[in-house]
């Protein structure tokens, strides 16, 4: 059985919710990414920040991504999948929850992402294409 920890991206670098939405910009552009998980000061994930979220909900509603925090944006509990939970879990978890990224967790520590790219490089193409057709929908 195939787990979230064998085809995650490890490593996840969070943003913290005081920190700006303009260093959370920043800091994806550093390392190439579409998300950051947002964690608090006791290192527990708060949710995951999106550019999609940044363009909408800050520079689409004219506020300043200076002044905004990445933890305003964090909206209730994070979707998440343990890290030894395995394939079939995580497209049912993706699938419900229509996300591209799962947050992995190890106990309360974030271990890593799992991305649909992830899924896409590990599963047989039928299930990959059923999960992009239950994220698309």
């Amino acid at each position: 059985m195939t787990t979230a920890r064998e085809i995650m991206t490890p490593d996840a670098t969070c943003i913290g919710a005081n920190e700006s939405v303009l260093d959370a910009a920043r800091k994806m552009t550093d390392l190439g990414v579409g998300a950051l998980p947002i964690c608090g000061t006791d290192e527990r994930l708060k949710g995951m920040l999106t550019d999609r979220d940044i363009v909408v909900k800050v520079l689409g509603a004219g506020k300043d991504p200076a002044q905004v925090k990445a933890g305003d944006l964090a909206q209730g509990e994070a979707v998440t999948i343990g890290a030894d939970d395995g394939a079939e879990e995580i497209l049912r978890t993706m699938s419900e929850h229509k996300v591209r990224r799962l947050p992995v967790i190890d106990g309360h520590t974030l271990v890593g992402i799992v991305a649909q790219a992830d899924v896409a490089r590990a599963l047989p193409d039928p299930k990959v294409g059923d999960l992009l057709e239950a994220i698309s929908a």
